[in-house]
């Protein structure tokens, strides 16, 4: 029997349908600050917990109506309406983020930086606006502005959403005034930027990478005669050749990259090598943090995962992005069962 292959699934997902899936992805579905255990050496993480539930308990007391609320974001006696969790990959910024959502009534919704900008785009902005207006809370993961046209975008809708009551919580690995450094002209950008910047209380959360705590190195990779016989011994599993799976991508936004692998049990990938190019590069990003929001093993043959970027990629703008992707499909590639 033929394993099945990712290259062969075109997913599609409306713009009605993203809002109904804005839910925490399932590797958070249920977890809780209490559920979340700080490093005792890094004091700021036991804080964020603090901050956070502190965060989770004014959006859930905020009964007043939208109209009372509109043009006092940011006042000194209501206190900001974005809470914005900084910090390196590894640190459990995402489970905070997931935590706060879970502390909240709704209606409330749940979304990556991502899939809220393909949102707007299926749906237009004025009705993204009212959409997301209606809800008490709107958490965003991996907030990054890659371009322009992001950062004009979601400083608009940000404008809109606080100044019609709803709250925002987000994650990222940069600071908000740092937003675009190394990937555009950002200095052009500095007022949406600091617009921007000025909506969110900034919590920091320090630490190292707790996936990898005290853990040995990545598993080795599979012979291509290994890599196929595991996959066609592991029921639900997928089996795709790098360079195919990369061209795929190419063709879905990615915002459809989490449908990609819904109900699928382990990604197998034949001859990995380095991304030949940023567009490949950032792609597998974006599939990498759909896998492990959705606790997908992936097993390979060819080079080790944490060869998957360049050096010179490594070096630039995007080396944050890429190297939680490499920390996240090393941890990925503990969780492949082999069958032997």
């Amino acid at each position: 029997m033929t394993t099945p292959r990712l290259i062969d699934r075109s997913p599609t997902i409306s713009g009605d349908e993203i809002v109904a899936a804005m839910v925490p992805p399932p590797r958070f579905g249920d977890v809780s600050f209490d559920s979340y255990i700080p490093n005792a050496d890094e004091p700021s993480q036991a804080e964020a917990v603090r901050q956070g539930r502190a965060f989770a308990a004014r959006v859930a007391g905020d009964t007043r109506s939208k109209s009372w609320v509109r043009n006092l974001f940011g006042a000194k006696d209501e206190g900001k309406k974005g809470l914005y969790l900084d910090g390196g990959f590894g640190v459990g910024k995402t489970h905070l983020l997931a935590s706060v959502w879970h502390e909240v009534p709704g209606p409330k919704a749940y979304g990556t930086f991502v899939e809220l900008t393909h949102l707007v785009g299926a749906l237009s902005f004025m009705e993204a606006v009212k959409r997301l207006s209606e809800h008490r809370l709107l958490a965003i993961d991996e907030f990054e502005l890659d371009d322009p046209g992001d950062t004009t975008l979601v400083t608009r809708l940000l404008q809109e959403l606080t100044a019609a009551g709803t709250f925002v919580a987000a994650t990222s690995n940069t600071l908000p005034e740092k937003l675009g450094e190394g990937r555009f002209a950002a200095d052009d950008f500095l007022r949406e930027i600091r617009s921007l910047s000025q909506r969110f209380d900034v919590v920091r959360v320090d630490g190292p990478d707790y996936r990898h705590r005290g853990l040995p190195d990545a598993p080795d990779p599979m012979t291509d005669e290994q890599l196929v016989r595991n996959a066609e011994n592991t029921p639900g599993a997928t089996l795709d050749d790098f360079d195919e799976l990369c061209a795929h991508l190419a063709k879905l936004h990615p915002s459809r990259y989490g449908r990609l692998v819904t109900d699928v049990t382990a990604v197998h990938l034949r001859n990995v090598h380095a991304a030949p190019d940023q567009d490949v590069a950032l792609r597998l990003v974006a599939f990498a943090d759909r896998l492990y929001d959705r606790a997908v093993p992936v097993a390979v043959s060819g080079l080790p995962l944490s060869e998957l970027f360049t050096d010179e990629m490594l070096r630039g703008g995007y080396r944050k992005k890429y190297l939680r992707a490499v920390s996240r499909l090393i941890a990925l590639s503990r969780e492949a069962h082999v069958t032997g």
